[in-house]
Parts: structure tokens; C-alpha cells; sequence
């Protein structure tokens, strides 16, 4: 898969791409530091060669053609049907750097889309942790393309699930505050069983590539760390596809998995209060449908 884009060895003595993979996969399962990746008895290199491999791999597993390819958020209005009406779960998780320079606003956090099948749909890992969860997502294409297919086609209903720290749209439902009846507890209750699915999918995925745990911290540049992330990501949805048994949690204690609630903020855009009121009509109509 990324041997097109790593170079062959050209010396007797250079890495095959072979040793060059086994070298990542060590350091992105284990969180090691490059010299004891390198120093392992199954890998066998030095630490500017262990760095080189993580860095050349990286690389390559974020090469559109591959990074597209596996993950990737549906398209079109078939590609949503296949999904049936949830479109997937929205959270965000830190990833732990060395602190950047001062005046770098990049260091990542990171935004996934999820299934129920825990497969990634899509990875955003350009933003700083600072960054509010809300402003990250009206950012994204995913948003832009929700709110499209929600203007065009408004006999269709497709959304997403989210938590209270992003707007509540007609394309993202997210818990009622302060709930005032029983129907309204049994849909946040509902909702938030739904959305146990990305709290689970970041464990699956923190735990088997273990250099992105928060007491793990990445060495490398905000920019190295958001391809790092990428890559892992790929690699999860590549173990989703052919079944590969889950990394069991070591600790007694839970780890901290760098999820962290925050409540809504009010950006509003001159359509905001219509689309609140469109959202807020839309959980009415599945509560008086479902719960009452």
C-alpha cells in the first residue's frame, strides 16, 4: 500500500521498506521513544533511522490516495442513505506534543466523525487544542456538506450526533439542556447511548496506537504530529475492515483518552436562529414519535 510512495533502498545496507513499516508500527502501538523503537530486538536500527522511518511512513499514509481512500465521508445523497438517517457521531480528542514554540497556534486537536461500526468517516487534525469544538466544526467540509444536502433536499433527513459543545442544527442533533419532561430525559438519554459509540471508537483507537494516549506526548512538530494522528486513523479503519481483534485496556485505572465535555457556545450566523428552531422542531418531532 505505501511502497509507491517510499523510496527503495538503494545500498545493502539501507532499510527495506518492510523494516521501515515494522519500525512505525512499533512506535505508533507502543509510544516509545525513537531510540528504544530503533534498539528493539524484532527492529533492530539505529534512532535517526527509526526517526526516518516513522517520518517516511507517516508520510505516505497521508498521501491523498490512500488517506481518501480509506477514509473518507460520504458524498452524495445515496452514499448518506447507505448510512441510513445517522450519519455518524462527532467528538474531538487531544493529543498530547511537546509544548511548540511560543507564538505556534497549531499544536493538534483532533476531530473524527465516526460509524456505529467504529470505522472513521472523517479526521480533522489541523486545529489547535484551544480551539473551541464548535468553531473547529464550522470549519469543516463535513459541516458544509451537511448543511448543502439539508438546503437542497429537505424531504430527506440526515444528521449527525454531537454533544453540547456544538450548535444544535437540523444536521446535528445534540442533547436538549436542562431537560423539562420525561420525553426529553429519554432523548438525551437515547442520544447519549448513541454517542457512547465515538467515546468507544477513540478507546479502540488510543489503545491500539498507544503513542497517541495523553501521558504518551508526541515529539514531533504540530504539523508531524497532525500526520501521525492521520495515519494511525487510516491504519484503524484498515483493522476495522479486516476484523483485527481489539488492543485490551492494560490499566486498572481508566486512562485519561483526552475527551473532554465542553458546553454549547453561541456562534450565530445571520440563519442561526432558523436553523435552532428547525433543529428544536426536529428533536420535538422524534420525541413525540419515539419517546412519549
Amino acid at each position: 500500500m505505501v511502497s509507491p510512495f517510499v523510496r527503495e533502498p538503494t545500498r545493502e545496507s539501507a532499510l527495506s521498506i518492510r523494516t521501515k513499516v515494522l519500525a512505525t508500527l512499533r512506535f505508533f502501538g507502543t509510544g516509545s521513544y525513537q531510540e528504544v523503537t530503533g534498539s528493539n530486538n524484532f527492529v533492530g536500527i539505529s534512532q535517526a533511522s527509526a526517526s526516518r522511518a516513522i517520518t517516511e511512513i507517516s508520510n505516505a499514509l497521508n498521501e491523498a490516495t490512500i488517506l481518501n481512500r480509506l477514509i473518507n465521508y460520504p458524498q452524495t445523497i445515496a452514499e448518506l442513505e447507505a448510512l441510513r438517517t445517522s450519519c455518524g457521531c462527532i467528538d474531538c480528542t487531544h493529543i498530547a506534543i511537546v509544548a511548540p514554540h511560543k507564538n505556534d497556534p497549531n499544536f493538534p486537536e483532533h476531530v473524527y466523525v465516526c460509524d456505529s461500526n467504529l470505522k472513521i468517516l472523517n479526521v480533522n487534525s489541523k486545529f489547535p487544542g484551544s480551539c473551541h469544538d464548535s468553531h473547529i466544526w464550522r470549519q469543516s467540509p463535513v459541516s458544509d456538506f451537511m448543511e448543502t444536502v439539508h438546503r437542497r433536499n429537505r424531504n430527506n433527513v440526515f444528521f449527525l450526533f454531537g454533544d453540547s459543545g456544538y450548535p444544535t442544527r437540523p444536521w446535528l442533533l445534540t442533547p436538549i439542556n436542562n431537560a423539562r419532561n420525561l420525553g426529553e430525559e429519554r432523548f438525551n438519554d437515547r442520544l447519549c447511548s448513541i454517542r457512547s459509540v465515538i467515546e468507544r471508537c477513540n478507546a479502540v483507537l488510543k489503545n491500539r496506537f498507544r503513542c497517541l494516549l495523553r501521558y504518551r506526548t508526541l515529539h514531533y512538530s504540530p504539523s508531524m504530529a497532525g500526520k501521525i494522528t492521520n495515519a494511525c486513523c487510516v491504519l484503524h479503519n484498515l483493522c476495522i475492515a479486516n476484523r483485527v481483534p481489539e488492543v485490551e485496556e492494560p490499566h486498572p485505572v481508566k486512562p485519561d483518552y483526552g475527551m473532554y465535555a465542553l458546553n454549547q457556545l453561541n456562534f450565530l450566523r445571520p440563519s442561526a436562529n432558523v436553523d435552532l428552531a428547525a433543529a428544536r422542531a426536529l428533536q420535538q418531532h422524534i420525541i413525540n414519535t419515539h419517546f412519549t
